[in-house]
């Protein structure tokens, strides 16, 4: 019966056509101090009716109350040690102290990081967050498909380089290593791809490099060329290397590149119109000293003045006019300039899978723990942080770091795994499982290139699979040596 029915969904032609510088009003002259709102109340704190501040649709709030005093005190004369018991997680206190120190309050960037990569209590740091049984579920854990369809595409550009005899094989924010054991197991009958390969996992959490490492199959053996211990993978025999960072990998060799829901745990800086101009969102303590809740800032900040005015520049005037909000992440304009200056100089190309626009993002930072949605400031460290990719601004910040890249797509994730051939795996599948593991075959086949809710879905409804075909975009920047990668050209 579900054999059927995944033929039947295969032939749904929806998814059987999945082939192989204006003005910028920053502030007026005069400026009020920061304003502020609970993020965690339902009701807005009063103030000067010559304040501006956030209601919680994010529209400015000019009703007349009482102004606002935020105590800085303590940053200056810090009281005496108490040893009263706090129940303030290790990363809230360390979050107050930041704030408290600088006598004001730390950009959405900031808070980002801090949260999600603090080497002491980061969200990322210590434990697994991937899967069922952690806060979400990436596209690897749905399926082994998605894997091998990565190495499908990262074989076509090793071809496309000509072969080269070594290659480095790197991927950025690994997660469990799922990706990147699908995509060796998938491409271990092409023996000159596998035995070309030096892998490289670019990750900063210990936790989660101790279990890529078993993922992985690792072994530590003896360098035959160095008197030092290499890591191998059993899977293939390629060497294994972590980093924390895309600059620590050695450069000489072209390289293929996997970012896969990388990009959107970089931190954000948020920016919101007000009657001044644009002003930056920031974090600061609510007044009862127990929780956090944005502020807007008074004038207009570094960030403001380094970023902010980049990303307006590469817009139109159109799409200016329709924003309130404006995103941007620095940090993805330098890992891109990064990648592309070391495709331009060693070769090969980079692929980037993750949710987002060709275009400006508002307001879509979000928080999600145990597969639900919360609010962003509650209980920092317990909930992953993401945001939107701006794939138009990693477009532009690739062509201005070097003339020898180019830069194609964005196409969705449906029309990469399409072409690619997941149709024609999937039915290689189907002719050798179960009952349950079609089932769960279909299901993650929908997840990965359609689009809403499975129409074939007869259980519970809150356990609808949802497809993230459309949603998910990919690009690529490749070495204009390569030509255009696959599937980009159609």
């Amino acid at each position: 019966m579900f054999r059927a029915s995944l033929s039947s969904l295969l032939s749904n032609p929806r998814l059987r056509s999945l082939r192989p510088l204006p003005p910028f009003p920053f502030f007026a002259p005069s400026l009020p101090p920061i304003l502020s709102f609970n993020a965690s109340s339902s009701t807005p704190p009063t103030q000067d009716p010559h304040e501006e501040a956030l209601n919680e649709d994010g529209a400015e709030d000019l009703r007349p109350s009482v102004k606002i005093s935020i105590d800085r005190s303590g940053a200056y004369n810090p009281p005496e040690h108490s040893h009263v018991s706090s129940s303030d997680s290790e990363l809230v206190r360390h979050l107050k102290s930041i704030i408290k120190f600088r006598g004001g309050p730390i950009s959405v960037a900031e808070y980002m990081e801090e949260v999600l990569t603090n080497p002491n209590c980061g969200y990322y740091m210590n434990q697994d967050v991937f899967g069922s049984g952690g806060d979400f579920i990436t596209s690897p854990e749905v399926s082994q498909m998605f894997g091998e369809m990565i190495g499908v595409w990262s074989m076509c550009l090793w071809e496309q380089m000509g072969r080269p005899e070594k290659v480095n094989l790197v991927e950025l924010g690994p997660g469990r290593g799922t990706l990147m054991t699908d995509l060796i197991r998938g491409s271990s009958k092409n023996e000159k791809f596998t035995k070309s390969l030096h892998i490289h996992m670019v990750e900063c959490s210990p936790t989660l490099q101790k279990i890529q490492y078993s993922t992985l199959k690792c072994v530590d053996e003896d360098s035959p060329c160095e008197n030092t211990k290499q890591t191998v993978s059993t899977l293939s025999g390629a060497t294994v290397s972590w980093h924390a960072a895309l600059e620590q990998v050695p450069t000489g060799l072209p390289a293929i590149i996997i970012a896969h829901e990388f990009y959107d745990a970089l931190p954000v800086h948020q920016f919101q119109k007000a009657s001044r101009g644009w002003c930056e969102k920031m974090v600061d303590i609510a007044e009862d000293s127990s929780s956090f809740q944005f502020v807007l800032s008074p004038k207009p900040t570094s960030a403001t003045l380094l970023y902010l005015i980049k990303r307006y520049k590469w817009a139109s005037i159109e799409e200016l006019n329709k924003l309130n909000q404006i995103e941007v992440c620095p940090k993805a304009m330098e890992l891109t300039h990064t990648i592309a200056q070391r495709i331009s100089s060693d070769g090969g190309g980079a692929l980037i899978i993750d949710y987002g626009h060709n275009g400006i993002v508002s307001d879509s930072l979000q928080a999600i723990r145990n597969h639900k949605f919360v609010h962003i400031l509650d209980n920092p460290g317990s909930a992953d942080l993401s945001a939107y990719v701006d794939f138009a601004a990693i477009r532009h910040a690739a062509d201005e770091a070097s003339d020898n890249v180019t830069v194609h797509g964005p196409i969705s994730q449906s029309q990469l795994l399409g072409f690619l051939g997941i149709n024609f795996r999937a039915e290689a599948l189907l002719q050798n499982c179960d009952e349950a593991q079609a089932e769960s075959l279909r299901t993650g086949y929908w997840r990965l290139v359609g689009d809403g809710e499975a129409p074939f879905w007869e259980g519970p409804d809150e356990q609808t699979p949802i497809g993230m075909g459309t949603r998910y975009q990919a690009m690529a920047i490749v070495n204009k040596k390569q030509g255009v990668p696959v599937p980009f050209q159609q």
